[in-house]
């Protein structure tokens, strides 16, 4: 259950965790495709970065997230469930400003109370080459959604509870680019989650399980 007050709870339990050593790698490994991309291809001088927002908010007492379904195109994230966010550009201040710039255009999120927790691991992903920053944030009420139509076919509103059942993990033979890889995934609302999204869920729901190092000693 979600109240105001639970939620004000999580967020702070969240932002404290966000402060101890992330599992980055080992989180990510979990849900990562078998590509011989990620295995050949590495970080290079057109290497350009980018930021996410995974954005939690209270709705009829549960926490809420929301991802979006991009539009069919020419490119490799054709038709993929990802999280709200683009590329850095020069006008933007820090990768926090990218996420929050980013998902402003996307879904017509209004900045005023969104409250930033934290950031994981950065992700390198070889198909697009870009690096890209999760920056977590909350907000204490449902957003009103505005989805910019040329980049967002859908708009998913996830619980945290139904993407944390172990039971919709699964995994498919997937073609990007004409390359067959085995991915895991999420299986969420008749979508695969998979691919650089799985990775970062992976890593969110392991920051979220861990004991926290004080509540020990």
């Amino acid at each position: 259950m979600a109240s105001l007050e639970s939620f004000s709870l999580f967020t702070e339990q969240l932002a404290k965790k966000l402060k101890y050593p992330l599992p980055g790698d080992s989180a990510h490994k979990l849900m990562q495709a078998s590509s011989k991309l990620r295995l050949t291809f590495k970080p290079n001088s057109r290497t350009r970065k980018s930021a996410i927002l995974i954005l939690f908010y209270p709705h009829q007492n549960e926490i809420y997230f929301p991802l979006i379904l991009r539009p069919a195109y020419d490119g490799v994230h054709s038709g993929q469930v990802a999280f709200p966010g683009g590329r850095y550009e020069l006008t933007d201040k820090d990768l926090v400003r990218t996420a929050l710039r980013e998902a402003q255009e996307e879904i017509g999120l209004r900045l005023n109370d969104v409250k930033i927790l934290g950031i994981l691991t950065e992700l390198f992903i070889p198909a697009s080459n870009f690096y890209v920053l999760p920056v977590i944030a909350a907000m204490p009420y449902r957003p009103d959604f505005y989805p910019d139509p040329r980049e967002v076919e859908d708009i998913f509103e996830i619980k945290l509870e139904e993407i944390s059942d172990i039971n919709i993990i699964g995994s498919s033979d997937i073609q990007v680019r004409g390359e067959q890889v085995h991915a895991p995934h999420y299986m969420v609302q008749g979508y695969k989650i998979w691919g650089a999204t799985a990775m970062m869920i992976s890593e969110l729901l392991t920051v979220l399980n861990a004991q926290d190092p004080d509540a020990a000693n």
